[in-house]
């Protein structure tokens, strides 16, 4: 019996333990992802790859929060094409409180399967623009609206008239949609406080995927989240203008001094590096082109005045050329405030480059002012070690050079290993004293 008692409370504990493990390995699971940050190519990399996973582990559902102020039509047709051919259901929702959709991030929300918003969030003002952050030509203007209004026709046909003249208008007019006014309309499906209340609203509302009609299953669901990769952080941090700017300032820096005193490596490939970095950078951000010849003309205006000193006079224009240089470079009329370089930044930058260059250029004419000492002449006031003991005379070495020395009266007597400065040449004997 006592065998029997125990077997039995053996299989209650397992059954205990085991049951509840069962329960969660056949609850829905649903993968979260979190972007807050321009639409940029790391940004469509980390939504590429949450989907792959979310296809891979066979996940219920990929809930996107989303809050973005635009960013580049390519990288945001990459992504609306992403989430359509994905066969995982995906859910973007704007959140949380405060947040947008702006820009290229209306069209990323329309693109979900559901698309849902937190309360005090808004959605729209998707006009394009140029690549500089400026307006568009008239023709080119045309074709950019002609092709996003065709887009978002598509992406809300099932939504109704309604929800299709809102999201044209987002487009045509830059309007913006408060999230009840977007629900009013049916440009999104659900205001949600948050996940959880995401996930209950969902539950049992049917999707159109890749692979058909599907109805969600969100009740009692494991969720877990989606980091960023350490090489998706390091490019989303290499679109950052004021990242870019610090890059590209070291880096030219640092290639000027290698030019200017050839011979090391360091500064170099310390300049090769950061120029490397944020040309990544450059080529994802508006940036006006012109504003690289005004930084190249102000470390040109720094080195020159350390070959040939003005008192600081190159030194001065050189730190209004690269001010002006990095404003024209990030800060052009019509670029997007997010896309900017920050003013306090560039003036900081070209104050403390100003006052290095203004360091060295000090040191070169304190350099031109001191008199040239060759020779015997050079040796007086040079510090050494005594290699003998030094009474009326004896040996020191002074640099890399033994010389015969006697010692100055007064100074006493200087044993072996004692530190002498010289204190006049005569001959070839230095007389030196005790230090």
């Amino acid at each position: 019996m006592k065998r029997i008692r125990l077997f039995l409370l053996v299989i209650s504990l397992l059954a205990l333990f085991t049951l509840p493990a069962a329960a969660q390995a056949g609850s829905p699971l649903v993968l979260v992802i979190t972007v807050d940050d321009a639409i940029a190519p790391a940004v469509q990399e980390y939504i590429q790859r949450s989907i792959r996973i979310a296809e891979q582990r066979e996940a219920d559902l990929l809930v996107l929060q989303l809050n973005t102020p635009g960013g580049a039509v390519v990288t945001m047709n990459e992504i609306v094409q992403n989430i359509r051919a994905s066969h995982v259901p995906v859910v973007v929702y704007v959140s949380p409180r405060g947040a947008m959709a702006a820009s290229a991030g209306t069209l990323v929300t329309l693109a979900g399967h559901a698309a849902a918003m937190a309360p005090e969030t808004i959605i729209g003002a998707a006009s394009p623009v140029g690549g500089q952050g400026e307006d568009l030509g008239e023709t080119m203007k045309a074709k950019e609206m002609e092709a996003l209004t065709a887009t978002v026709r598509t992406l809300t046909e099932n939504r109704g008239e309604a929800a299709t003249r809102l999201a044209e208008a987002t487009i045509l007019e830059a309007k913006a949609a408060s999230a009840s006014e977007a629900l009013e309309v049916g440009l999104v499906d659900f205001i949600a406080a948050d996940l959880d209340d995401l996930l209950d609203q969902l539950d049992g509302f049917e999707v159109e995927t890749a692979d058909g009609p599907r109805t969600l299953r969100t009740a009692n669901a494991r969720v877990e989240n989606i980091p960023q990769s350490f090489i998706e952080q390091l490019l989303a941090m290499l679109t950052n203008p004021n990242v870019v700017f610090l890059l590209l300032t070291i880096g030219v820096q640092a290639i000027f001094i290698e030019l200017s005193s050839p011979g090391g490596w360091v500064a170099g490939f310390i300049g090769v590096v950061c120029l490397a970095l944020a040309a990544y950078g450059l080529g994802a951000l508006p940036v006006n082109w012109f504003g690289i010849v005004f930084l190249l003309i102000s470390f040109a205006l720094f080195i020159l005045d350390i070959k040939a000193p003005t008192h600081g006079a190159l030194t001065a224009a050189g730190v209004g050329s690269f001010i002006v240089g990095a404003l024209v470079l990030f800060n052009s009329p019509g670029t997007p405030e997010f896309q900017r370089v920050s003013v306090p930044l560039v003036v900081a930058m070209a104050l403390v480059t100003g006052a290095t260059f203004a360091v060295i250029v000090g040191f070169a004419i304190r350099a031109l002012r001191v008199p040239v000492r060759m020779g015997q002449v050079a040796l007086v006031g040079k510090l050494g070690t005594a290699t003998t003991d030094i009474g009326l005379t004896g040996q020191v070495q002074v640099g890399a050079e033994l010389w015969s020395a006697e010692a100055v009266s007064g100074s006493g007597k200087i044993r072996k290993g004692d530190r002498i400065e010289v204190v006049e040449v005569s001959g070839l004997r230095l007389k030196v004293r005790k230090v």
